[in-house]
């Protein structure tokens, strides 16, 4: 490994006062070159290259380098305070047929659709209907002896991530064979070992909000969606966000792609919701300025258990839906394409980052 040469040679440059000979010292300066070499073959040029690259003068010159950053097709949404809302893209909606990228495209958001979750668990809190300190044995007796600690797991903690039971997506080749509903996606998990005692630690976990969305169901008598569409989106005017790709018109959802796997994955279900990026961008501004909360105690509540903004990655499709308060601005980023070896997630982090810093110097 070029850190252990690296770390070899100075080793010998500190007792090199010991060694007198020229030509020791020599090997010395070859090693400490020949490892700092190395270690540049390592570097992810293209990422740190794209970071540092002139900034354009704006965002749609940004987006247009979308297919140079690894990706098929980008949509983007920025919402400052005060002004239009404007829509960004570059690239394909789909390969087949090269459709070019649609502003009003749906999107599977992934792991953004838990911060519905979240507002959903706080409202049925605020409303009494559930409590945020009883355990999972309390809600899922069932589950006593399947998920260890299911009588000292709170509510709270599976909302925080912080229970200790195993993700299901973690287990080995899940994303090779995933599975096609919930039942199925919590049994991969069901008499494991805990990774930590409840509350002691932090792990972020989809099988919590599997279990929460199951929550709000066993609460309600009704779906997750239903609830989250009655409490949340319809107040809100959100006509185009969706609990699952079976509610859809396929047409209208942006293909997603796995790089060196040719198939489109919009297909798949992976138990997500799906929205267009502007509807997503109003939630983030309403969740955010507090519209989305019946009253300051509701804010509150959910302040005390989750966060405000959230990244999302799946095979085809990652999402970074923030609202950046210095600006007042909400800006909401689709990618259509994933690796998941890191590259393509970082090259989406720079994309965005970058147009979060041409926005700001326009302000």
């Amino acid at each position: 490994m070029p850190s252990c040469l690296l770390h070899w040679a100075r080793g010998l440059i500190k007792t090199q006062n010991r060694m007198t000979t020229k030509k020791t010292k020599r090997i010395i300066r070859v090693l400490l070159l020949v490892g700092t070499i190395i270690s540049l073959y390592f570097v992810p040029w293209p990422i740190v290259i794209a970071w540092i690259a002139p900034l354009p003068d704006t965002v749609q010159e940004q987006v247009n380098k979308a297919p140079d950053y690894g990706f098929d097709g980008i949509i983007v949404y920025v919402d400052k305070k005060g002004e239009p809302p404007a829509f960004y893209t570059a690239g394909v909606k789909s390969r087949e047929g090269e459709i070019p990228a649609d502003p009003q495209s749906l999107f599977k958001i992934a792991s953004v659709s838990k911060i519905y979750t979240a507002v959903a668990i706080a409202k049925l809190a605020s409303q009494g209907r559930l409590s945020l300190d009883k355990t999972l044995a309390d809600y899922f007796p069932e589950l006593v002896g399947r998920i260890e600690n299911a009588d000292k797991i709170t509510v709270k903690m599976m909302v925080q991530h912080r229970s200790g039971i195993p993700n299901y997506t973690d287990t080995k080749n899940y994303w090779v064979y995933p599975k096609k509903n919930d039942r199925e996606r919590l049994a991969l998990v069901l008499d494991l070992p805990a990774n930590f005692e409840p509350g002691t630690d932090y792990e972020y976990s989809n099988t919590n909000y599997l279990l929460l969305s199951q929550l709000i169901e066993r609460v309600t008598n009704g779906t997750k969606f239903q609830f989250i569409k009655e409490a949340i989106l319809d107040p809100l005017d959100l006509e185009n966000t969706y609990g699952s790709i079976q509610d859809v018109d396929l047409d209208e959802v942006m293909s997603g792609y796995y790089v060196g796997y040719e198939q489109d994955l919009k297909t798949d279900d992976n138990g997500v919701m799906l929205a267009t990026a502007e509807d997503l961008g109003k939630f983030i501004r309403a969740l955010n300025e507090g519209s989305v909360f019946k009253d300051q105690k509701e804010q509150e509540l959910y302040s005390s258990i989750y966060r405000y903004e959230h990244t999302g990655l799946i095979p085809g499709y990652q999402t970074i839906a923030k609202w950046h308060k210095d600006i007042d601005t909400v800006i909401i980023q689709f990618t259509n394409t994933v690796d998941f070896g890191g590259y393509n997630w970082n090259m989406s982090e720079v994309m965005y980052n970058r147009i979060v810093k041409i926005v700001s110097d326009t302000d």
